[in-house]
């Protein structure tokens, strides 16, 4: 196996997760939905929200790399919900919907050959898709974390203990 396969297939164990941490799939599986709009202890969001912006974060990610005209939330205020939305049964499944499509994508541009992880992106040159790359998987790894925490605190186990 040469560099380029090693790399992209470390690339997507990352991505979809189960090595050293679960996977998005397996935490948010079986999550009683009644649960969704719960607010945390001791913070400001909900498991939706947090969730919400998860999948806001990665879009973002996968369109500053895939698109020269996207146009990013405003920070901070633009990837996090309001602090009084809610999600209904339909928009808790639109975001893991959401989110796991993008992931999909992501994976996808790592199998792609023509990805070159390690030339400036045409339209951000200082910026490569390896980088964004480990950025989305980085920031994915650290809230699934917080969700399965998050679960196990309020006794709301992930069905997979690690």
């Amino acid at each position: 196996m040469n560099a380029d396969q090693i790399i992209r297939e470390q690339l997507l164990a990352l991505l979809k997760g189960g090595k050293a941490h679960m996977s998005f799939a397996e935490a948010v599986s079986g999550f009683p939905l009644k649960e969704s709009n719960r607010r945390l202890p001791h913070a400001s969001y909900t498991v939706w929200h947090l969730l919400e912006h998860m999948r806001i974060a990665q879009w973002d990610i996968l369109g500053f790399v895939l698109n020269p005209d996207h146009i990013s939330p405003a920070f901070p205020e633009g990837y996090w919900p309001k602090v009084d939305d809610m999600a209904t049964a339909a928009v808790w499944k639109r975001t893991i919907g959401e989110f796991s499509d993008d992931l999909a994508a992501l994976q996808d541009l790592v199998r792609n050959p023509k990805t070159h992880f390690f030339k400036p992106i045409p339209h951000a040159k200082n910026y490569t898709v390896f980088r964004e790359v480990l950025l989305a998987a980085d920031h994915n790894a650290y809230h699934v974390a917080e969700l399965v925490t998050l679960r196990r605190v309020l006794n709301m186990k992930p069905i997979k203990e690690y």
